[in-house]
């Protein structure tokens, strides 16, 4: 089966996440998506990150529904910052019958020469790339293991909605009614 993996923290995971989810799902020749929620990138700051095991079950709630997606906890074991090179080494090793590909935005593309070991995932892996807004250039446009992939310019982000939930703001029609429903009662980024 071919598998496009997204990886996330997922702080809160948003319809914006799941838009380009669905996107790869029906547009492309990817089977499934598994949502890899990563406990600590290692390019992001962790001081309002929610815990692992809180960031997973909203995953899991907000795609509860769609027979497509799954959620992983592959890097709940692995040695932190989550490092994507050593999550497939994990993944290839205990799915030897799936075939993996990365999906993400073009703006991780842009920094991507910045990952451990990126020529590595680029000899063995291929990237499931989707626009953002504003991305500058770089040196991947016409790299024959990255695709693009069509998908609407979504400009929703974790860090908006958690000002506004710490503001007491609505966040309805930017998380799952589901997802929304666990922050307010786990009273989380207030």
């Amino acid at each position: 089966m071919k598998i496009g993996l997204f990886f996330g923290s997922f702080n809160p995971i948003h319809v914006g996440h799941l838009i380009i989810a669905n996107t790869m799902a029906t547009s492309t020749d990817l089977q499934q998506i598994w949502f890899v929620v990563s406990p600590q990138n290692p390019f992001k700051k962790n001081n309002s990150l929610l815990h692992e095991f809180d960031r997973y079950t909203m995953v899991e709630r907000a795609i509860s529904e769609n027979p497509a997606f799954r959620v992983s906890d592959v890097e709940f074991n692995l040695p932190k910052p989550s490092y994507t090179i050593d999550t497939l080494t994990v993944l290839a090793q205990k799915f030897p019958q799936h075939e993996f590909t990365l999906i993400m935005g073009e703006d991780n593309l842009v920094q991507f020469e910045n990952w451990k070991n990126y020529q590595k995932i680029l000899e063995y892996y291929s990237l499931y790339v989707y626009s953002r807004p504003n991305t500058p250039e770089h040196n991947f446009k016409n790299h024959p293991k990255v695709t693009f992939v069509e998908a609407p310019l979504l400009d929703i982000s974790a860090t908006y909605i958690r000002k506004r939930l710490s503001e007491g703001k609505n966040v309805k029609y930017l998380v799952p009614e589901i997802v929304e429903e666990y922050i307010r009662f786990k009273k989380f980024y207030q």
